[in-house]
């Protein structure tokens, strides 16, 4: 704690150096502030999909639902509401880095985030980045990162909205946000439940889902405020509690069940002047979870992580049309669990970034170093280009190095832990093309990841143990198309991706389990006046469950249809009354070995603004 002190004295006095008399900010009456600065700034060599607005209102409150439908991750669901891994451009769930307003929140024990522990209701919009970013958010993000963003807007008035949502299974999902800001302050609340029964029955079975309830509620509170039209203070904070129970493959089995408690703070101090931009924040993460093998009995295994966060920006213009950011970065996590005795580790790190705008042409290079007594870590670089042919077409080529850090289980667990591993390393280079015109869009990027010393835990003697022994290779296509037309009072409206994935362990040239070659999604909406029709459809092919590609253990493919309804009352249409079937052919299906979803079901739901 004495290094973390000495190290945000020192981010603390570089800001009062830099604070000096500089040209001044000229901040518009209307403005929207983001905390996740690099994603706008220095993603624009690589795809960027940003979802909101209807998109979220359209899906189930989870994390998951949201992504399967909207993007081409593929997800691994233990049944609807269990736990959710994702596998993004062929990589595992550990390489798939979860930000939050531009923190990686990726769990300290496992190095991965539980998709369905995610509540969209809070958030303001959800982006995905394809593709390597270890320079800009840190361990795990090899095939890319997901992104919970929360905007403050100054100068917008008194906003609220209320979100009802009731379905099969006696499910719940509620949610309220209140905004409120002037000139120099601004406010968001927003407040979350979910909540089902889970009970459903199996399709074609006189089987249902047992012990599958569960339930989750949320809060994220956040404030800013304009000292004066240099200096603003934002804080960020979000809480999140839930229990569910573990859906059982056999109703002779033990019912378990697990408990999370979350919670993040961070205070953002954003400051212009003239040419520079200094940027400082303090973060403060708790991870906490408990795990019961007898829902009966209050005997539990337990993990408790606490992680302070500081990091300074400071971004010299260096003339009209470049940019310079160096980078510090302080993480002190402090951890112990059942099986891992109470330890810790600081890492620190120091980044480069430079982008450069020139007529049609981009580029922008990125250099990132860590020091940790905790194991050796490479130096981190990417190198982009965009090039603008034509006001319609572009090129975009990136090439990064990427890693993935040994997470707290796999250094500390008790008697099996190895402090000896390295991080996991990633080369990959991709190369995207963009075709957009007025009323269309589209967007395609083939990709080549290599990754070494993957991290497995294998039998050494009588003991697991982890050990870098993998080498995997993933390569495939990513593409995705808009299309929106009108006609007078008529809006036709269509949104696509479709991905193509290979991804082979060198070893063995086999496919990785549960990584299908090909998934897709796509939303077709049709919207007269005030009437909006909706209809859904996602394709999941093939997928391995053993490491031998065994076919006869394969899973087979699904395709999985929903269809929506809409209508808006209100002088203003502040009033959204909507209805959903889902699984609409009833399609009986897996995306994990024996864990089966609901076939059709229905839900209703309301958004209010005013």
């Amino acid at each position: 704690m004495k290094q973390f002190a000495f190290y945000i004295l020192v981010l603390f006095n570089t800001v009062v150096w830099s604070q000096e008399r500089l040209d001044s900010l000229q901040l518009l009456d209307e403005v929207v502030l983001k905390a996740d600065i690099y994603l706008k700034t220095f993603s624009n060599t690589q795809s960027v999909s940003v979802l909101k607005d209807s998109v979220m209102t359209r899906s189930a409150s989870s994390l998951t639902n949201l992504l399967n439908y909207n993007s081409g991750i593929y997800f691994k669901e233990n049944g609807l509401g269990m736990v959710s891994s994702p596998s993004f451009r062929g990589t595992t769930a550990q390489q798939t880095a979860v930000i939050w307003n531009g923190i990686n929140i990726n769990s300290q024990f496992n190095g991965q985030t539980d998709f369905n522990t995610i509540n969209i209701r809070n958030f303001d919009d959800v982006s995905v980045r394809s593709g390597g970013g270890s320079v800009l958010y840190g361990s795990g993000a090899i095939g890319g990162s997901i992104h919970l963003n929360n905007e403050l807007e100054f100068n917008s008035g008194f906003e609220n909205t209320i979100y009802a949502n009731y379905g099969s299974f006696n499910t719940w999902d509620v949610g309220y946000t209140s905004r409120f800001s002037t000139n120099k302050f601004s406010v968001d609340i927003a407040l979350s439940r979910t909540q089902s029964d889970n009970d459903y029955d199996y399709v074609d079975s006189d089987k249902k889902n047992l012990n599958g309830s569960f339930y989750n509620q949320s809060l994220a509170a956040n404030f800013g405020y304009k000292i004066n039209s240099k200096n603003i203070l934002k804080l960020y904070s979000y809480v999140f509690d839930g229990e569910r129970n573990f859906s059982l493959i056999f109703s002779t089995e033990t019912p378990a069940k697990y408990q999370d408690l979350n919670s993040r703070t961070m205070l953002e101090w954003l400051g212009n002047y003239g040419r520079f931009t200094s940027t400082l924040k303090v973060a403060y993460l708790t991870e906490q979870y408990k795990y019961f093998p007898n829902i009966d009995k209050d005997i539990h295994t337990f993990g408790e992580a606490k992680t302070l966060i500081g990091k300074y920006n400071l971004d010299y213009k260096l003339f009209k049309n470049a940019s310079l950011q160096s980078v510090i970065d302080v993480t002190h996590t402090i951890g112990e669990g059942s099986s891992i005795g109470k330890t810790n580790r600081t890492i620190t790190g120091f980044s480069l970034l430079f982008k450069q705008q020139l007529k049609n042409f981009l580029y922008e290079a990125t250099l990132r170093q860590e020091i940790t007594n905790n194991y050796d870590s490479p130096l981190l670089y990417s190198l982009g280009i965009k090039y603008k042919l034509n006001k319609h077409y572009s090129i975009l080529v990136n090439g990064s190095k990427n890693f993935r850090i040994p997470t707290y289980n796999d250094l500390y667990w008790e008697g099996s832990g190895n402090t000896n591993l390295i991080p996991e390393t990633s080369y990959q280079v991709e190369l995207g093309q963009v075709l957009s015109f007025n009323n269309f869009s589209l967007k395609a990027t083939g990709f080549y990841n290599d990754i070494t010393d993957m991290i497995r835990w294998l039998p050494t003697g009588s003991l697991w143990q982890p050990i870098n022994t993998d080498h995997v290779v993933t390569y495939g296509l990513e593409s995705q198309l808009d299309i929106n037309v009108s006609l007078q009072s008529h809006k036709l409206s269509f949104g696509g991706n479709y991905t193509y994935t290979v991804s082979e362990n060198q070893d063995t040239n086999k496919q990785l389990i549960y990584v299908p070659k090909h998934k897709g999604s796509a939303m077709f909406n049709y919207q007269y006046k005030r009437a909006s029709l909706y209809y859904q459809v996602l394709f999941v092919g093939d997928v391995f469950t053993l490491s031998d590609n065994n076919p006869k253990y394969m899973l087979d493919a699904y395709t999985v249809s929903n269809v929506g309804f809409e209508y808006a009352l209100g002088k203003e249409q502040q009033y959204v009354l909507g209805a959903q079937a889902k699984n609409v052919f009833n399609e009986d299906y897996q995306s994990v070995a024996n864990r089966f979803m609901p076939g059709i079901h229905y839900n209703f739901y309301l958004n209010f603004n005013f």
